[in-house]
């Protein structure tokens, strides 16, 4: 039986289909930044490790699980006509099934932060929030690059930084050192969004989605990305030599001076090197991301 004869009888989506849909390779940034929190909260990990595998859970399989499968429902018309053969528009996820999971990835993504605490419950709320206003009417923050990636990036790195700090502190609100890397690492991943962008030109012209390489050219997209990563670190590192962390602060030092070269080359041709400084840069920023969360765990360590 071919796919086009599946698409017409299948009633229900096939499990293979629903995993497909998750996306799992986009699971890895949040639960990366769940993982900062846990260690920047200053608590035993081993001591509650029960409680670090419920949040990765609700980072990545759940959370931005969730994300994806509504992005993908909202872009259903859209992939009939660029990809196909996508779980929702090839038909193996038939009939309104696409909706149904994002509201039962939702309900049981809630039910699992509830059961983490209060703090964890709000932030999840607004996590969600945020997940549905990206890729739904009216409010559709994708289509216009300044608003989505900023959601992403706040999405992606920053609630679920917090989130995991909050599961360590027994569902509380984290300190203000925590909250503040946190929010500087969601702005730098603005940049890290805006890369994504390049690769779709072509087709957010002609969709209208009004994408930062389309609203400032190529050019300009290319040097906001590079400022949007950079500025935020060179205030981590700022912070965290006044916190008394030079070690720490060097270290990222180091790893902003790496992204700074590989952003040299990429700025030279942008739309051809997007992708390779995606992989490359993203790779060395979220190492920094982990050693300023060992800076701020020290700093809670002699705290408490």
């Amino acid at each position: 039986m071919n796919r086009s004869t599946l698409s017409t009888t299948a009633t229900y989506p096939a499990p293979s289909a629903i995993f497909e849909v998750l996306h799992p390779i986009t699971w890895f940034p949040p639960m990366w930044a769940f993982s900062c929190g846990v260690v920047s909260s200053g608590q035993p990990i081993l001591e509650q490790w029960w409680l670090v595998i419920a949040g990765i859970v609700l980072a990545g399989p759940l959370m931005c699980a969730t994300s994806q499968v509504v992005n993908d429902w909202y872009d259903r018309d859209v992939d009939a006509i660029n990809e196909p053969d996508r779980p929702i528009p090839s038909g193996r996820i038939p009939g309104r099934w696409g909706f149904y999971l994002s509201l039962i990835w939702t309900a049981v993504s809630l039910a699992l932060a509830y059961a983490l605490g209060p703090w964890v419950f709000g932030i999840a709320l607004l996590g969600m929030a945020i997940a549905w206003g990206y890729s739904a009417p009216p409010f559709r923050f994708k289509g216009n690059g300044w608003w989505g990636n900023l959601a992403a990036g706040i999405s992606y790195e920053g609630l679920a930084w917090i989130t995991g700090a909050a599961v360590m502190i027994g569902g509380a609100l984290p300190g203000w050192e925590i909250l503040t890397l946190a929010l500087l690492y969601s702005l730098g991943a603005h940049g890290i969004m805006t890369l994504n962008d390049f690769k779709a030109i072509e087709g957010d012209i002609q969709m209208g989605v009004r994408s930062l390489p389309v609203q400032l050219g190529v050019d300009g997209a290319a040097r906001f990305a590079c400022l949007a990563m950079g500025l935020p670190q060179a205030v981590v590192i700022g912070l965290l030599f006044a916190w008394d962390k030079p070690a720490h602060a060097i270290a990222v030092g180091v790893i902003l001076l790496i992204q700074v070269g590989l952003m040299v080359r990429f700025l030279a041709k942008p739309v051809e090197r997007a992708t390779w400084f995606s992989g490359l840069g993203v790779s060395v920023y979220v190492t920094g991301m982990m050693i300023s969360a060992f800076a701020v765990r020290g700093l809670m360590t002699a705290a408490g």
